[in-house]
Parts: C-alpha cells; sequence; structure tokens
C-alpha cells in the first residue's frame, strides 16, 4: 500500500459498536475503505458485506487478515476475544485499532504488550476515544495552562439509560469506568495507584446481583483524588461528564446537545440517548486519525501501555468491588519503548 491508496480495513466484530465502524468507514472516513467484516454469525457479517462493494465476509480473524486487500484490522469484538485477534495481527505486523478494553486483565494485556514489544515497533492504537473528544481536549489543554495552578481532584460522572443483556456487575468497571480510568491518566498525566469502590443503595431497576450505582475513587501518584459515579440503569439517557478542582479554578464539561429553553415558567435541554451520538465526533476523529497515521506508515494514539495501565486499574476495581476494600494498583516499571 503507498500512501495515496485508500486503505484496506478488516473490521471484526459486527455488532452495535462494530456495525457502526464499518458504516463510519464506509460513509465518513476518508482514504479507507471497508474489505472484510468478521463475525462469528456467518449471516450478520454478510448481510453487512453485501452493502458494501468489494467487501467479503468471514467468521475468522485469521482469514481476514491473510486477505491480500486487508491493510489494517479494527477490532470491535468483545474484550476477552481481544488477545487472540491482536497476537495474530501482530504476527502479521499489521496495524491495528483495538476498541477499549484492550483485554479483560493485566496478565493478558502484559502478553500483548511484550509482543508488540518483540515486534521492535508500534502498531496497536487503543480506542480510547474521549482523548478525540472536542470538550475533552478542551480540558486537557486548559489543565495545562500555569495559570490554574496543579489539579487537585477530578469528579466523573457516567450515566447509562440500560445495560443490555448480560451486562455484569464487574463489567460496570471493566466496560465502563475503563473510559474514566484511561481519561483520568491522560488529563492529569499521571498513573492511579489505588482504587476503591463504594456500592450506595441499588435502584430497583438493577438486573438481580447488581449494584448499582456506584462510587469508584482512584488515588494518583502525585496526590490527586478522583471519584467516578457510575450509573449503568439512569433510566433517563446517557450522560457524560467531568469536573476538574485546581488550586486557583475549576473547569466543567458536560456533554449536553443542543439549545437549553426558557420559557413557560420552565427551563431544560436535551439528554443523548446512547454513547454512540454522544460520542459521534469523536469516533469520527479517532478513526480517522487512525487510517491518517497508518497510511503514513505511524502508530500514533493510546498505546499498549495505556490499555495495559486501564486493565491494571479496572483489575484492582474489580476487587475492590468484590471485597470492599482499598486496593493498590501492581504496574510493572513502564518500557522505554513506550515513553
Amino acid at each position: 500500500m503507498t500512501s495515496q491508496q485508500a486503505l484496506g480495513i478488516a473490521v471484526v466484530g459486527t455488532g452495535k459498536m462494530g456495525a457502526d465502524h464499518v458504516r463510519r468507514i464506509h460513509q465518513v472516513v476518508s482514504g479507507a475503505r471497508v474489505t472484510a467484516v468478521v463475525d462469528i454469525e456467518a449471516e450478520r457479517a454478510r448481510t453487512l458485506a453485501d452493502g458494501i462493494e468489494g467487501c467479503t465476509a468471514y467468521t475468522e480473524p485469521a482469514a481476514a487478515m491473510a486477505a491480500q486487500d486487508v491493510d489494517a484490522v479494527l477490532l470491535a469484538s468483545p474484550g476477552p476475544a481481544h488477545e487472540a485477534a491482536l497476537l495474530e495481527a501482530l504476527g502479521r505486523d499489521l496495524p491495528v485499532l483495538c476498541e477499549k478494553p484492550l483485554t479483560p486483565d493485566a496478565a493478558s494485556a502484559l502478553r500483548v504488550l511484550e509482543a508488540e514489544q518483540r515486534l521492535g515497533h508500534r502498531r496497536v492504537q487503543v480506542g480510547f476515544m474521549r482523548r478525540y473528544d472536542a470538550e475533552y481536549m478542551e480540558l486537557r489543554r486548559l489543565l495545562a495552562r500555569e495559570d490554574l495552578g496543579r489539579t487537585l481532584m477530578l469528579h466523573h460522572r457516567h450515566r447509562n439509560p440500560a445495560m443490555p443483556a448480560g451486562f455484569t456487575e464487574e463489567m460496570l468497571i471493566n466496560d465502563s469506568v475503563v473510559h474514566e480510568t484511561d481519561v483520568t491518566r491522560w488529563l492529569l498525566d499521571q498513573e492511579i495507584t489505588a482504587v476503591t469502590v463504594h456500592k450506595p443503595a441499588a435502584t430497583s431497576y438493577a438486573p438481580a446481583g447488581m449494584n448499582d450505582p456506584q462510587l469508584v475513587l482512584f488515588e494518583t501518584e502525585a496526590g490527586a483524588l478522583v471519584d467516578v459515579e457510575i450509573f449503568g440503569h439512569c433510566g433517563y439517557g446517557y450522560q457524560v461528564q467531568a469536573e476538574a478542582v485546581c488550586e486557583r479554578g475549576v473547569v466543567r464539561i458536560d456533554g449536553e446537545q443542543g439549545p437549553r429553553l426558557t420559557a413557560a415558567g420552565r427551563w431544560g435541554g436535551c439528554v443523548t440517548p446512547d454513547y454512540l451520538e454522544r460520542f459521534a465526533d469523536a469516533y469520527d476523529r479517532e478513526v480517522q486519525a487512525w487510517a491518517d497515521a497508518t497510511r503514513r506508515g505511524e502508530t500514533t494514539g493510546p498505546t499498549v501501555w495505556d490499555g495495559y495501565a486501564a486493565a491494571a486499574v479496572c483489575e484492582a476495581g474489580v476487587l475492590s468491588q468484590r471485597e470492599g476494600r482499598r486496593v493498590e494498583v501492581e504496574l510493572i516499571e513502564r518500557p522505554a519503548f513506550y515513553r
């Protein structure tokens, strides 16, 4: 492939996220095209492929990666399937954009990290799309200003109208709070050193066996405190907010969409119904940046180290969730490869 050719992408996993990425690459992203879709449900993959000229459906990631028209891979399959697909792609020296989580636990993430280092150059970008959201990018820029001083606290709110069937209590941490894990590290440029999970009274709308909502407390290496309200069944819409408390100021982002109306003794606005709507621009910007970098022969964005660090924090969070205590995060020393 030359920098002038369209990047041929295999999308692995064609559920809600994967199907949206297929649409995005086909309709929005320039310089790229979907040449393969992969799903264990053959009919679902075939249906998607049939709507795109020159696209082939597969049921095995390795078969798609071996195709002559596949230059790069976008992984949108469930987290437990990521390790095998990542190792296959690294074995073929294929660039990968891997949706979060990198892998479900620190040990498997570490195996991917070691495989990429053996390859000798970066090939994997992790899909922490909040780094590409306009409000989060502005928040990071403002926190870097010297006039605000150090950031002392971060308050995150992460609310979903409901979780899909099969969503477990552990997934509140591994699949939802993982976003706040990464964006905290990115905003503060600090590692998270300890996690404590608190469980208030559960909403009556949570499924049996799930304590929802939960409050997650992070401690960082420079002494900042970060709290995350994760609410999986709030009922009213999808809402992500953040507030940074600094020495000489406070910065807040709320992602509110559309106009706010005040009339007839009432005021109000709209709350997005879903994460795909709330972060549509961020996903577009993320995939376009990945495609552009790949065509230049580069790998940019969140690294395998970021994916590993997030996995280690989430692992500590799940242990705290289970045992009701503060848990320290265990990280290996950061390799020079990722500095």
